[in-house]
């Protein structure tokens, strides 16, 4: 787990770059009414990790399989109003949430690791994947917010 851990830990200096160096315009553009902003991806990279960083510490002491609860991204990126919020609050909460991710996924073992999870399809699945999952999604949006308008 600890080159995962070293993945995410440049994904977030990488996307820490990326997003400093970016103005509140540029941040708030949207290509069209019905696609998110930067902002709003961003956003969406915190509800993700809220969610995430439950499911990772939950999975600790409840019943396995563990059950993985959906949530609706594009409610929750409505109801925060991510689009009209402070940048910096922004990324300074994705910040946080992303390294007090980074930080569990150091205190995993092989043995949570394991710890098996139910996917909404019913398919078993384990936190190993689960972490990994969490990871290849923040990087899929972070090269959306570098590539984007």
């Amino acid at each position: 787990m600890e080159e995962t851990a070293n993945r995410l830990e440049s994904l977030i200096k990488r996307g820490l770059e990326y997003i400093s160096q970016s103005s509140d315009l540029e941040l708030a553009q949207k290509i069209s009414p019905e696609k998110w902003s930067k902002k709003e991806i961003l956003g969406h990279l915190i509800d993700s990790g809220i969610n995430n960083l439950q499911r990772f510490t939950e999975i600790q002491y409840e019943k396995k399989p563990y059950k993985i609860r959906k949530y609706e991204q594009d409610v929750l990126v409505k109801a925060n109003d991510y689009q009209n919020a402070n940048s910096k609050e922004i990324v300074d909460f994705w910040l946080a949430i992303n390294n007090r991710i980074c930080y569990v996924i150091h205190q995993q073992t092989e043995k949570s690791l394991n710890y098996e999870i139910e996917l909404g399809s019913g398919e078993i699945s384990d936190l190993r994947f689960l972490i990994n999952d969490y990871i290849n999604h923040l990087e899929h949006h972070l090269n959306q917010i570098v590539k984007t308008i």
